[in-house]
Protein backbone atom coordinates (compact mmCIF):
# COMPACT_ATOMS: atom_id res chain seq x y z
CA UNK A 1 0.00 0.00 0.00
CA UNK A 2 2.73 2.74 0.77
CA UNK A 3 4.82 2.06 -2.68
CA UNK A 4 1.47 2.40 -4.59
CA UNK A 5 1.21 5.80 -2.79
CA UNK A 6 4.42 6.92 -2.54
CA UNK A 7 4.49 5.77 -6.90
CA UNK A 8 1.11 8.23 -6.98
CA UNK A 9 3.07 11.14 -5.26
CA UNK A 10 6.20 10.84 -7.56
CA UNK A 11 3.83 11.27 -11.02
CA UNK A 12 2.44 14.18 -8.93
CA UNK A 13 5.96 16.22 -8.09
CA UNK A 14 6.18 18.03 -11.32
CA UNK A 15 2.76 19.38 -11.11
CA UNK A 16 3.51 20.42 -7.37
CA UNK A 17 6.37 21.68 -8.44
CA UNK A 18 5.27 24.10 -10.79
CA UNK A 19 2.79 25.55 -8.34
CA UNK A 20 5.29 26.14 -5.49
CA UNK A 21 8.97 25.70 -4.39
CA UNK A 22 9.80 23.10 -1.42
CA UNK A 23 13.81 23.23 -1.98
CA UNK A 24 15.68 23.95 1.42
CA UNK A 25 12.29 21.88 3.37
CA UNK A 26 15.16 19.00 4.54
CA UNK A 27 18.77 18.90 4.95
CA UNK A 28 20.53 15.53 5.01
CA UNK A 29 24.41 15.80 5.92
CA UNK A 30 26.20 12.44 7.29
CA UNK A 31 28.08 12.90 11.07
CA UNK A 32 31.52 10.96 10.13
CA UNK A 33 31.59 9.07 13.84
CA UNK A 34 34.09 7.26 15.17
CA UNK A 35 36.10 3.92 14.21
CA UNK A 36 35.46 0.63 16.85
CA UNK A 37 37.81 -1.65 18.10
CA UNK A 38 36.72 -4.08 15.63
CA UNK A 39 37.09 -2.36 12.93
CA UNK A 40 33.54 -1.39 12.39
CA UNK A 41 32.78 2.74 12.10
CA UNK A 42 29.76 4.71 13.70
CA UNK A 43 28.54 7.06 11.82
CA UNK A 44 25.51 8.85 11.32
CA UNK A 45 23.02 10.36 8.53
CA UNK A 46 21.29 14.23 10.41
CA UNK A 47 18.23 15.26 8.80
CA UNK A 48 17.27 18.73 9.67
CA UNK A 49 13.19 19.64 8.59
CA UNK A 50 12.46 22.92 8.47
CA UNK A 51 9.12 24.40 10.41
CA UNK A 52 5.87 22.33 10.36
CA UNK A 53 7.60 19.56 8.24
CA UNK A 54 7.93 15.74 9.04
CA UNK A 55 9.41 12.55 7.37
CA UNK A 56 9.16 9.04 7.85
CA UNK A 57 9.97 5.94 9.91
CA UNK A 58 11.18 3.07 8.62
CA UNK A 59 7.66 1.74 8.63
CA UNK A 60 5.67 4.64 7.67
CA UNK A 61 1.79 3.75 7.99
CA UNK A 62 -0.12 4.01 5.27
CA UNK A 63 -0.31 7.76 5.23
CA UNK A 64 3.78 7.98 5.06
CA UNK A 65 6.54 6.81 2.47
CA UNK A 66 8.91 4.44 3.55
CA UNK A 67 12.51 5.66 3.08
CA UNK A 68 15.10 3.61 1.37
CA UNK A 69 19.22 3.89 0.96
CA UNK A 70 21.74 3.17 -1.59
CA UNK A 71 25.10 2.68 -0.11
CA UNK A 72 26.44 1.78 -4.11
CA UNK A 73 28.81 4.53 -4.68
CA UNK A 74 31.30 4.21 -1.18
CA UNK A 75 34.51 2.74 -1.03
CA UNK A 76 35.66 0.06 1.51
CA UNK A 77 32.50 -0.96 2.52
CA UNK A 78 30.81 -4.29 3.13
CA UNK A 79 27.71 -2.93 4.63
CA UNK A 80 25.28 -0.78 6.31
CA UNK A 81 23.32 -0.80 8.90
CA UNK A 82 20.66 1.90 9.82
CA UNK A 83 19.00 2.50 13.87
CA UNK A 84 15.82 4.33 14.19
CA UNK A 85 15.50 6.07 17.33
CA UNK A 86 12.02 6.47 18.55
CA UNK A 87 9.87 8.00 16.36
CA UNK A 88 6.30 9.88 16.58
CA UNK A 89 2.88 8.72 15.72
CA UNK A 90 0.73 12.12 13.67
CA UNK A 91 -2.54 11.72 12.53
CA UNK A 92 -4.05 13.72 9.86
CA UNK A 93 -7.47 13.34 8.17
CA UNK A 94 -8.13 10.15 9.84
CA UNK A 95 -4.64 8.62 8.38
CA UNK A 96 -2.07 7.26 10.71
CA UNK A 97 1.60 7.67 9.55
CA UNK A 98 5.27 7.35 12.17
CA UNK A 99 8.15 9.50 11.53
CA UNK A 100 10.03 12.74 13.03
CA UNK A 101 9.41 16.26 13.08
CA UNK A 102 12.53 19.03 13.57
CA UNK A 103 15.30 16.97 13.22
CA UNK A 104 16.38 13.30 13.22
CA UNK A 105 20.06 11.53 13.67
CA UNK A 106 19.65 7.97 12.55
CA UNK A 107 22.79 5.92 13.91
CA UNK A 108 24.78 3.61 11.65
CA UNK A 109 26.98 0.65 11.69
CA UNK A 110 28.82 0.72 8.67
CA UNK A 111 31.23 -2.71 7.91
CA UNK A 112 34.03 -2.61 6.62
CA UNK A 113 35.83 -4.67 4.13
CA UNK A 114 39.21 -3.17 6.26
CA UNK A 115 38.60 -1.67 9.57
CA UNK A 116 42.32 -0.54 9.47
CA UNK A 117 41.70 1.82 6.62
CA UNK A 118 40.14 4.86 5.76
CA UNK A 119 36.62 4.87 4.00
CA UNK A 120 34.16 6.78 2.19
CA UNK A 121 30.60 6.88 2.61
CA UNK A 122 28.35 7.91 -0.13
CA UNK A 123 24.85 7.20 -0.78
CA UNK A 124 21.67 8.39 -2.19
CA UNK A 125 18.84 8.83 0.59
CA UNK A 126 14.79 8.54 -0.61
CA UNK A 127 12.69 9.98 1.68
CA UNK A 128 9.19 11.38 2.22
CA UNK A 129 8.31 14.80 3.70
CA UNK A 130 5.14 16.24 4.75
CA UNK A 131 3.39 19.16 5.68
CA UNK A 132 -0.14 20.30 3.71
CA UNK A 133 1.87 18.38 1.13
CA UNK A 134 3.54 15.20 1.39
CA UNK A 135 6.46 14.64 -1.36
CA UNK A 136 9.26 12.35 -2.30
CA UNK A 137 13.22 14.03 -1.79
CA UNK A 138 16.17 12.33 -3.32
CA UNK A 139 19.26 13.34 -1.08
CA UNK A 140 22.97 12.72 -1.79
CA UNK A 141 25.05 12.92 0.82
CA UNK A 142 29.15 11.23 1.70
CA UNK A 143 31.53 11.65 3.86
CA UNK A 144 34.92 10.37 4.53
CA UNK A 145 35.17 8.17 7.53
CA UNK A 146 38.58 7.92 9.00
CA UNK A 147 40.50 5.13 10.71
CA UNK A 148 42.18 7.39 13.13
CA UNK A 149 39.13 8.60 14.35
CA UNK A 150 38.09 7.26 17.85
CA UNK A 151 36.11 10.40 20.18
CA UNK A 152 32.85 9.36 20.19
CA UNK A 153 30.24 12.07 18.66
CA UNK A 154 27.20 13.10 21.92
CA UNK A 155 24.44 13.34 19.21
CA UNK A 156 25.20 9.73 17.72
CA UNK A 157 25.54 8.68 21.08
CA UNK A 158 22.18 10.71 22.40
CA UNK A 159 20.44 9.10 19.20
CA UNK A 160 21.38 5.27 19.99
CA UNK A 161 20.45 6.06 23.78
CA UNK A 162 16.91 7.23 22.23
CA UNK A 163 16.38 3.87 20.34
CA UNK A 164 13.59 2.04 21.95
CA UNK A 165 13.91 -0.55 24.56
CA UNK A 166 14.21 -4.30 24.47
CA UNK A 167 11.01 -6.50 26.13
CA UNK A 168 12.80 -7.74 28.94
CA UNK A 169 14.08 -4.05 29.52
CA UNK A 170 10.73 -2.93 29.62
CA UNK A 171 9.24 -5.63 31.88
CA UNK A 172 7.26 -7.64 29.17
CA UNK A 173 6.78 -11.16 30.50
CA UNK A 174 4.54 -12.36 27.74
CA UNK A 175 3.91 -11.97 24.02
CA UNK A 176 1.03 -14.01 22.70
CA UNK A 177 0.16 -14.20 18.89
CA UNK A 178 -3.10 -15.08 17.52
CA UNK A 179 -3.71 -15.93 13.79
CA UNK A 180 -7.41 -16.30 12.31
CA UNK A 181 -8.99 -16.05 9.04
CA UNK A 182 -10.14 -12.81 7.52
CA UNK A 183 -11.33 -11.12 4.78
CA UNK A 184 -8.42 -11.22 2.00
CA UNK A 185 -5.86 -11.79 4.33
CA UNK A 186 -5.10 -13.42 7.54
CA UNK A 187 -6.14 -11.70 10.81
CA UNK A 188 -3.48 -11.26 14.57
CA UNK A 189 -3.66 -10.39 17.40
CA UNK A 190 -0.99 -9.81 19.61
CA UNK A 191 -1.70 -9.64 23.48
CA UNK A 192 1.38 -8.28 26.15
CA UNK A 193 2.05 -8.59 29.51
CA UNK A 194 3.11 -4.70 29.79
CA UNK A 195 3.52 -3.29 32.89
CA UNK A 196 2.44 0.14 33.17
CA UNK A 197 0.15 -0.16 29.50
CA UNK A 198 -2.65 2.44 29.75
CA UNK A 199 -4.00 1.61 26.40
CA UNK A 200 -3.58 5.05 25.12
CA UNK A 201 -0.40 3.67 23.04
CA UNK A 202 0.21 3.15 19.53
CA UNK A 203 1.60 0.08 17.76
CA UNK A 204 3.16 -0.82 14.45
CA UNK A 205 3.68 -4.43 13.03
CA UNK A 206 6.44 -5.41 10.75
CA UNK A 207 7.07 -8.56 8.83
CA UNK A 208 10.40 -9.00 6.88
CA UNK A 209 8.65 -9.89 3.79
CA UNK A 210 8.19 -6.48 2.00
CA UNK A 211 5.29 -8.30 -0.10
CA UNK A 212 2.87 -8.49 3.36
CA UNK A 213 0.67 -5.54 3.95
CA UNK A 214 -0.22 -4.99 7.64
CA UNK A 215 -2.99 -2.66 8.33
CA UNK A 216 -2.94 -0.13 11.00
CA UNK A 217 -3.62 -1.92 14.23
CA UNK A 218 -6.08 -0.92 16.90
CA UNK A 219 -4.22 -1.16 20.48
CA UNK A 220 -6.76 -1.46 23.55
CA UNK A 221 -6.28 -2.62 27.05
CA UNK A 222 -8.05 -5.89 27.49
CA UNK A 223 -7.90 -8.09 30.58
CA UNK A 224 -4.47 -6.52 31.92
CA UNK A 225 -2.57 -6.77 28.85
CA UNK A 226 -2.37 -4.75 25.53
CA UNK A 227 -3.63 -5.88 22.50
CA UNK A 228 -2.76 -5.10 19.15
CA UNK A 229 -5.46 -6.08 16.57
CA UNK A 230 -4.79 -5.98 12.58
CA UNK A 231 -4.68 -7.61 9.43
CA UNK A 232 -1.76 -8.62 7.22
CA UNK A 233 -2.69 -9.73 3.65
CA UNK A 234 -0.15 -10.31 0.71
CA UNK A 235 0.42 -7.42 -2.32
CA UNK A 236 0.00 -10.36 -4.85
CA UNK A 237 -3.45 -11.72 -2.98
CA UNK A 238 -1.65 -15.07 -3.04
CA UNK A 239 -2.04 -17.06 -0.14
CA UNK A 240 0.71 -17.11 2.14
CA UNK A 241 3.04 -18.09 5.57
CA UNK A 242 2.98 -15.81 8.42
CA UNK A 243 6.31 -16.45 10.71
CA UNK A 244 5.04 -14.99 13.83
CA UNK A 245 9.09 -15.62 14.59
CA UNK A 246 10.19 -12.94 12.59
CA UNK A 247 7.64 -10.56 13.37
CA UNK A 248 8.38 -7.20 15.14
CA UNK A 249 5.98 -4.74 17.29
CA UNK A 250 6.97 -1.64 18.38
CA UNK A 251 4.95 0.16 21.09
CA UNK A 252 5.04 3.76 21.24
CA UNK A 253 3.26 6.36 23.38
CA UNK A 254 3.73 4.95 26.50
CA UNK A 255 5.58 4.88 29.49
CA UNK A 256 8.82 4.09 27.44
CA UNK A 257 9.10 2.76 23.48
CA UNK A 258 9.54 -0.96 23.66
CA UNK A 259 10.54 -3.26 20.48
CA UNK A 260 9.92 -6.94 20.50
CA UNK A 261 10.74 -9.74 18.08
CA UNK A 262 8.49 -12.59 17.91
CA UNK A 263 5.69 -13.94 19.91
CA UNK A 264 4.35 -16.97 21.51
Amino acid sequence: MTKIFAALLLSLLPMASQAESFDGQVRATLLPGWRLSNGDHVAALRLELADGWKTYWRSPGDAGIPPSFDWSGSRNLDDVTVSWPSPDVFWQSGMRSVGYKHEVILPLRVDLRNGARDARLSGTIDIGICKDVCLPQRLTIQANLPAAARKPDARIAAAMADLPYRAADAGITRVHCQVSAAERGLGLTVALDMPGATGREETVIEFPDPELWVADPETSIQNGQLVSQTRVSHTSRAAFALDRSAMTITVLGGPMPVEIRGCD
